[in-house]
């Protein structure tokens, strides 16, 4: 059952920022002095409407600060535009990479907001063209936006698609890159990554990707971890978050603490074998 909260205030997360970076991130605020176990990802990684991620579970089962530098709907982007949090995630022992989807990150066709990815800013003249009859001032969030383009011409669509697998690899690879330390790149999803297809489905978390792009980040990375929700975890629904009556349906799409403890229970062993490496 899920907590009885009105709203999302109810769950405190305990907002943080490091040194001169602008980027609201989940707390409490870790040392980042020594060493230490950096996370980044998106929405699943920063944990909303749970109250311990999987972060904080890794934390509580090993000698190393975890810094949580999860961050709400994040992309590629926000990492690269962000020279503080990259250099915190570079210093780290370990540094375990979320996979998130390609929606949320500028390219040829659109620009998005620096620290929300999910801000759709701009469409460019390429994507005007391509597009000639969208209003495209009707949008404010990139999921909406991609499903009224699939909507007006799927044919058209996939090229944008084609453009946002191909940046994303491309992104990914320069994040990868300025990560000095061991890496760990993490699936966490209720299916495998699919193969790659000649029709998006939007529907698919993370958006876009399939097993072609992670194949292509897999050469610099230390470890890849595959982990996909039990059946059991999933059949619990959104038992123990904390989310009001209006978040129910935002809280469903997300994973629960139960999802999150399976997270951290597969982290564990490569993090502590990194570590100790």
């Amino acid at each position: 059952m899920a907590y009885n909260f009105h709203s999302e205030k109810s769950l405190n997360y305990y907002p943080c920022q490091y040194g001169n970076s602008r980027l609201q991130l989940r707390g409490p605020k870790q040392s980042i002095f020594g060493r230490y176990v950096a996370v980044l990802g998106g929405t699943e990684t920063y944990g909303k409407f749970v109250p311990e991620p999987f972060a904080t579970l890794l934390d509580d089962k090993i000698a190393l600060p975890v810094v949580n530098l999860g961050c709400m709907n994040a992309g590629p982007d926000v990492y690269l535009n962000d020279a503080e949090v990259m250099g915190i995630a570079a210093r780290a022992v370990v540094a375990v990479v979320q996979i998130v989807g390609a929606q949320n990150m500028s390219n040829r066709y659109y620009a998005v907001h620096p620290r929300r990815n999910d801000r759709f800013l701009a469409a460019t003249p390429l994507l005007r063209t391509l597009y000639p009859k969208v209003d495209f001032t009707e949008f404010n969030f990139t999921r909406h936006m991609l499903a009224a383009l699939q909507r007006a011409s799927a044919d058209r669509f996939e090229v944008v698609a084609e453009e946002l697998r191909a940046a994303w690899v491309l992104r990914m690879k320069t994040l990868l890159a300025g990560l000095h330390g061991r890496t760990i790149l993490l699936w966490m999803a209720g299916a495998a990554p699919p193969q790659p297809e000649h029709r998006v489905d939007l529907r698919q978390s993370p958006m876009l990707i399939d097993s072609e792009m992670i194949a292509a980040l897999r050469q610099p990375v230390a470890r890849y971890l595959e982990v996909v929700y039990s059946a059991e975890g999933v059949a619990k629904g959104c038992e123990g978050m904390a989310f009001g009556p209006l978040e129910a349906i935002a809280a469903e799409e997300l994973p629960s603490p139960v999802l999150h403890a399976e997270v951290a229970a597969q982290l564990l062993p490569l993090v502590k074998s990194l570590i100790a490496a």
